[in-house]
C-alpha cells in the first residue's frame, strides 16, 4: 500500500547523524522510522546505534544476547543471567525474584550510551557482562564480529507470532491522544519490513548466516524448541556459554530450579514484574511497565488474532525469504 512507503531519500551517513536525510517509514508509536543501511529504526535507535559503532569497546568474555523485539529476550535474558550466575546466587533469593530480566542484562546501546557509561569500565563491573541488542549483525561495529572471542546467542520466533506480540506490545506504548493502531496496519508494515530493526527477515538472516560461519562464537536458538524443550535448551546455553552444568548440578536438579525460576509464569506473577516500571534509558521518555513485557508467552496465539488471508501473505513471504536457508517454523 502506498500510504506505507518510505519516502525516496538518500541513505548516506556521516559524522553527527541527521536522519533528516534518509528514507522515513511510518512508526508503530508515535515516532516514524528511518531505513539505515536497509534497516528499520527509530531515530533515538539510530543516535545509539552510531554510539555503538564509533565507541564501544568489547571484552573478550562479553556475552551478547541479540534479538528482535518480540521474540523471547525478556525470558532468554533471564535464563542466560540465571545460568552464568548460578553459583553467586541462591535460588531462595535469586535477583530475578526482585529485579526485571531488562535490568539484569541491559541493551547495551541504550544503557551504555545514556545511563551507565562506568559499565564499560574494565574494573568496575563485572565479568561477564551480560548485554543485549536489538541491532542487526550486518551494522554491529566490527569490534564485536571480527575477530573476537565474545559470543552471542540469537532467538528468533515464527514471524506471526512476532507481529501480533509486537502490535499488542506497542500499543500498549502507544500515546493515547494518537488514534488506535489496527492490526491491519501493523501487518502491513510489517509485511513490507517496515518495523523497529526489521526487516524481520533479513534481520533473522543475518544472524543465522553469521551463525553458520562463526558457529563457536553465535548460537542460534528457536523460541519454539526452547518452549518445547527447556531443559534441553538451558543445558545447551550453558555449554555454549562455557558454564556446563556438572553431573552432580543435573542430579541436584539445578537445570530444573534454573527452568521453574525463569518460567513466563514465575515471571509474570512477581510483584516486580506486576507493579514496577522499567526505563530503558536515563534520558529517555520511554518507561514500560513490566506486566507489559509478560502478556501470554505462547506458541501460536497468531491464530487467535490473523485472518487467513493474513496468514497465507505471511507464510508466503517467509517461504521466499527463509526456506533456502534451512529455517523452518511451526504452524
Amino acid at each position: 500500500m502506498a500510504a506505507f512507503a518510505p519516502s525516496p531519500q538518500s541513505n548516506n551517513i556521516s559524522g553527527e547523524q541527521n536522519d533528516s536525510n534518509l528514507p522515513t517509514g511510518r512508526g508503530w508509536m508515535s515516532e516514524h522510522l528511518v531505513q539505515y543501511q536497509g534497516f528499520w529504526l527509530s531515530p533515538k535507535g539510530l543516535k545509539n546505534l552510531m554510539w555503538l559503532q564509533d565507541h564501544f569497546n568489547p571484552r573478550p568474555t562479553d556475552i551478547f544476547l541479540a534479538s528482535l523485539p518480540k521474540t523471547g529476550t525478556t525470558w532468554l535474558k533471564a535464563l542466560v543471567f540465571a545460568t552464568v550466575n548460578r553459583t553467586r546466587h541462591g535460588f531462595s533469593d535469586h535477583p530475578l525474584l526482585t529485579t526485571n530480566p531488562h535490568d539484569c542484562c541491559p541493551f547495551l546501546d541504550a544503557y551504555l550510551h545514556e545511563n551507565d557509561p562506568s559499565f564499560l569500565d574494565q574494573n568496575g563491573s563485572p565479568t561477564p557482562r551480560l548485554l543485549s541488542t536489538h541491532v542487526p549483525y550486518a551494522l554491529l561495529p566490527d569490534s564485536m564480529t571480527v575477530n573476537r572471542s565474545c559470543r552471542f546467542v540469537y532467538i528468533y520466533r515464527d514471524p506471526k507470532d512476532v507481529l501480533v506480540s509486537k502490535w499488542h506490545f506497542l500499543s500498549n506504548l502507544r500515546p493515547k491522544e494518537l488514534p488506535p493502531f489496527p492490526l491491519e496496519e501493523a501487518f502491513e508494515l510489517f509485511c513490507q519490513g517496515i518495523s523497529h530493526y526489521g526487516p524481520y527477515w533479513d534481520h533473522v538472516l543475518g544472524f543465522w548466516k553469521a551463525s553458520l560461519e562463526f558457529p563457536e562464537k553465535i548460537l542460534f536458538l528457536k523460541y519454539e524448541d526452547l518452549k518445547e524443550e527447556p531443559f534441553v535448551g538451558v543445558k545447551r546455553l550453558g555449554e555454549f556459554l562455557g558454564y556446563p552444568f556438572s553431573l552432580q548440578e543435573e542430579r541436584d536438579g539445578v537445570v530444573e530450579d534454573i527452568v521453574k525460576l525463569c518460567c513466563f509464569e514465575n515471571l509474570r506473577n512477581l510483584e516486580v514484574n506486576r507493579t514496577s516500571v522499567h526505563k530503558f534509558s536515563r534520558d529517555s521518555m520511554c518507561m514500560v511497565d513490566n506486566r507489559h513485557f509478560f502478556r501470554k508467552g505462547i506458541v501460536g496465539d497468531w491464530k487467535n488474532c490473523l485472518t487467513a488471508e493474513m496468514i497465507k501473505r505471511l507464510d508466503g513471504i517467509t517461504s521466499h525469504k527463509l526456506i533456502a536457508s534451512g529455517l523452518l517454523f511451526h504452524n
